[in-house]
């Protein structure tokens, strides 16, 4: 029953989507009505619904007909922004040419993304019973954005134009753009000529982000061993203070030449190892496994977007220019991303959290034993979890015990019946509230 219903509703949505790409407006009140007049003209004898189901039957066919005999040839090209944010309207360029020796009208652009019909496995495994009201909050889920056609006018022989694009990007992560369909209505404007063009792209759609007041995390500087790494060279980096005469044991790659060609002596570099303050920004990405879609599973997957909302809106706030920034969480395998003095930068943080899921096949332990083995080198940590539980409150005990300076931030739906003081509670729907009082 499964597959038979996953084959039904795959066959009606998809032509239902093609419906709705092949078909202008006028079109489809066009097909309803010859639908309608069909139902009411069966008995010829009583009603003269017949005649209009006839001559909109006849319409319908002679648009087709045109529709196919026009074959427009084009070439497309975007000019995408490097990323867009989950809740905002976006807009692009695309640039269309006429690629055939007549003057083109009525011309739309649509886009074609990912299909967002559910595959067999999400249909079965996140549905309850099979049924088409599912299946349509299935689709609704996948669908990344909603891009609206574009309108590119007249176009003349072998000319070109600009079309605006403009869309809604409903959640994170990563929008592939598979293909632009340049659409010309048939004389009547019921039927449209389609020509797509194969223009995969990919669009990185950011966390949306609430307005955080300036963070200090505290905490004193700490000697971090072998200094920092920078990305660019090989090695341990450290503080330069100055130049000094050669002694023995010193390494040769130390060696300052020019000023040995102009002493006629060794002189070497001279480094300190240096303190800064490393701050750790912990998400907690554990939740059990993949829940039937219900309205309890709804609300966790509420708050664990919102929770890495919160999360990219602590990356775009603390200062990384005279500290280190690390991004832990856990994914496939666990995960630290390093901001400020040379590494990443928080914009960097922020795209990496766009891609973050769920982690429904790990403890929670796989997470805190990736901090804990940190804890030395760290002077602050901002803690952003979706559930409390022993095993949460036994990681921040420990944490405390090595004098880890922490904020902790749950992010839940869910009432809880004794929560520490210091544990600070974000509700879905009310998250720049509780973000004002911190």
């Amino acid at each position: 029953m499964w597959r038979l219903s996953w084959l039904m509703f795959r066959s009606l949505s998809g032509a239902w989507i093609r419906m709705n790409r092949r078909f202008t407006t006028a079109g489809l009140i066009a097909i309803s009505a010859m639908v309608i007049a069909a139902a009411l003209g069966v008995d010829t004898t009583q009603t003269l619904a017949y005649q209009i189901f006839t001559f909109v039957a006849a319409l319908l066919a002679v648009s087709l007909v045109a529709a196919v005999m026009m074959r427009p040839r084009f070439a497309v090209e975007r000019a995408l922004p490097k990323t867009i944010t989950a809740g905002q309207s976006f807009d692009y360029r695309v640039r269309v040419k006429n690629l055939g020796g007549k003057a083109m009208d009525g011309l739309t652009l649509l886009e074609i993304t990912t299909d967002p019909r559910p595959s067999f496995a999400q249909f079965r495994t996140r549905l309850r019973v099979p049924n088409y009201g599912g299946w349509w909050r299935l689709m609704n889920a996948n669908e990344m954005a909603h891009i609206d056609q574009g309108a590119a006018g007249m176009l003349d022989a072998n000319g070109e134009t600009e079309v605006r694009m403009r869309g809604l990007a409903w959640r994170r992560g990563v929008l592939r753009l598979q293909a632009v369909t340049v659409a010309r209505a048939d004389p009547f404007g019921l039927v449209r000529a389609l020509v797509t063009l194969p223009s995969p792209a990919t669009l990185v759609v950011l966390p949306r982000r609430y307005q955080v007041a300036p963070l200090a995390l505290g905490g004193h500087r700490l000697y971090q061993h072998g200094g920092v790494t920078l990305a660019t060279s090989v090695g341990d980096s450290e503080e330069f203070i100055g130049l000094r005469d050669y002694r023995p044991g010193d390494p040769l790659q130390r060696i300052h030449w020019k000023s040995f060609a102009r002493a006629g002596k060794p002189v070497v570099r001279e480094y300190q190892d240096e303190f800064f303050e490393r701050h750790a920004l912990v998400l907690d990405t554990f939740a059990g496994a993949q829940a039937k879609l219900s309205r309890q599973s709804r609300a966790d997957e509420l708050a664990f977007e919102e929770a890495v909302s919160v999360a990219a809106s602590f990356a775009c706030t603390i200062d990384t220019q005279e500290c280190l920034l690390d991004l832990l969480f856990v994914g496939a395998e666990s995960y630290c991303f390093t901001a400020g003095r040379g590494q990443l930068t928080t914009a960097n943080l922020v795209e990496v959290l766009a891609g973050v899921q769920k982690c429904t096949d790990k403890s929670f332990d796989h997470l805190a034993n990736a901090v804990i083995s940190r804890g030395s080198a760290l002077s602050g940590c901002l803690l952003i979890l979706i559930e409390w539980d022993e095993a949460r409150e036994d990681f921040v005990m420990k944490l405390r015990s090595r004098g880890v300076l922490l904020m902790v931030l749950l992010v839940s739906a869910k009432e809880h019946a004794s929560l520490p003081a210091w544990l600070r509670v974000l509700h879905p729907g009310k998250i720049q509230e509780g973000l004002v009082g911190l």
